[in-house]
């Protein structure tokens, strides 16, 4: 049974209250359970998928030991902005999309013309 953390970010109050029931609130958003079966977890991943699909307001992170995983960890997200977390040589990576350059602006050079 290992540990799991659940970190939410501008979610509405009933998450607080559903996962303070269940894990320790170590600070605002950030709550952690020591010894928490899968079946626990999967339940606790239930309510906030649920949740987050009908709400869908902030981001909430779930991770947890899983030898079995590359890093050796397991990992839930649920919404903004969208993270896809990839694998490269047994690390986890977090990898966002790209934002392309505004108005001719190369990618790392402001366009000074305009000032």
């Amino acid at each position: 049974m290992p540990l799991v953390v659940v970190i939410t970010r501008d979610v509405e109050s009933r998450y607080r209250g559903f996962l303070g029931s269940a894990m320790l609130e170590l600070a605002p958003g950030v709550y952690a359970q020591p010894r928490m079966s899968a079946g626990g977890r999967t339940r606790i991943a239930d309510v906030l998928s649920d949740w987050h699909s009908r709400l869908q307001r902030g981001s909430i992170v779930m991770c947890w030991a899983e030898p079995k995983a590359h890093g050796g960890l397991g990992l839930r997200t649920w919404g903004t902005p969208p993270r896809d977390i990839v694998t490269h040589d047994a690390m986890l990576l977090v990898r966002r999309a790209c934002q392309s350059p505004r108005n001719g602006e190369d990618a790392g050079q402001p366009d000074l013309s305009k000032r």
